[in-house]
């Protein structure tokens, strides 16, 4: 058989196929599934869904590309708009220093009081609803312990830092032994991708040494079991598996589930190896990606309830900061 022969004798068996299936009634057996699939979907209210479980936000941040206070205000509208869409009690804000000098991040005083002054702005427009985390960085010691005292007596929550410093270096453990007196969590940017933070620095992530890392959490957590730790994003890019792996054993770091990157099985696989009192509900401003992917996956309803609302509340209650 010819190659044109070939196409025209496929041709028309695909079309005698079709037709077949109209006749021997495989079309209606596929319209009464999808009819039956679209009954189905339309008595499930996402909406209805979303607005049964109240949530707290724990890491969520002002606009972080803009010192302007009339822009900043204008920013926290929107958040207070994406909360009231999706059933969120409180946000806990923060605004570390992401600005890079040369490719270095902004480690000054300066920088990070800046940062800090704009999360106090913004809370005060809405107490109610927003709580935020302070920014320091530890190599600066006397600065950062002053700036964290000045935060904590106008109501911040907790800390938020970048990668100026490992979670792990010794400048960090007085901050520490603070912060454990204060049952306030250290809230830290963190990745698991190859050639990060000098991790398998062969395959070059172009990334900063100082980036923290999943064994730098271990290391922290070890040192100081008392002390609670939230790494950042499981969703925010790379090997979320080759993370939840390495804080298995590390009970005292939580995850948060935040991050653009929704993969399948990725909460599930977080639950399977943390547990459902490590994970902390998360937007980090992917506000309606973060609710979805935790609907979506495999939890009860007691799970939920964890992840949205009761663990993070839970460690707010330590320092007495609590959403009733």
């Amino acid at each position: 058989m010819n190659r044109r022969k070939f196409f025209a004798s496929t041709g028309l068996s695909a079309a005698g196929l079709i037709v077949s299936e109209s006749l021997f009634g495989i079309n209606s057996k596929v319209e009464t599934a999808q009819a039956s699939t679209s009954a189905l979907a339309g008595r499930y209210d996402i909406m209805k869904e979303v607005m049964k479980y109240p949530k707290i936000d724990a890491h969520v941040h002002v606009d972080l590309g803009n010192s302007d206070p009339a822009a900043q205000k204008k920013f926290a509208e929107v958040l207070i708009d994406y909360a009231d869409r999706l059933n969120i009690r409180k946000l806990v804000l923060s605004k570390p220093v992401t600005r890079l000098i040369k490719g270095i991040p902004d480690g000054s005083v300066e920088a990070f009081i800046d940062h800090n002054n704009i999360i106090l702005g913004v809370m005060k427009l809405h107490p109610d609803r927003f709580t935020g985390s302070f920014t320091f960085n530890p190599v600066h010691l006397k600065e950062s312990m002053d700036e964290i005292k000045r935060c904590v007596d106008q109501g911040m929550v907790g800390a938020k830092t970048y990668y100026q410093t490992k979670i792990s270096d010794p400048a960090f453990y007085p901050i520490v032994e603070k912060m454990i007196d204060l049952k306030m969590i250290i809230h830290t940017h963190a990745e698991t991708q190859l050639g990060v933070g000098g991790y398998r620095m062969k395959y070059d992530g172009r990334k900063p040494l100082n980036v923290s890392i999943p064994e730098d959490f271990v290391a922290i957590a070890k040192r100081y079991p008392e002390g609670m730790f939230q790494h950042a994003h499981i969703g925010g890019g790379g090997d979320w598996e080759y993370m939840c792996k390495a804080l298995k054993h590390s009970p005292n770091v939580y995850v948060d589930t935040s991050g653009s990157n929704n993969e399948e099985w990725m909460i599930d696989f977080a639950l399977q190896e943390l547990g459902e009192d490590r994970l902390l509900f998360g937007s980090d401003n992917m506000y309606y990606q973060s609710v979805g992917k935790i609907l979506a996956s495999n939890l009860n309803e007691s799970q939920r309830k964890k992840i949205f609302f009761e663990n993070f509340n839970n460690i707010l209650r330590k320092g007495g900061h609590h959403v009733d």
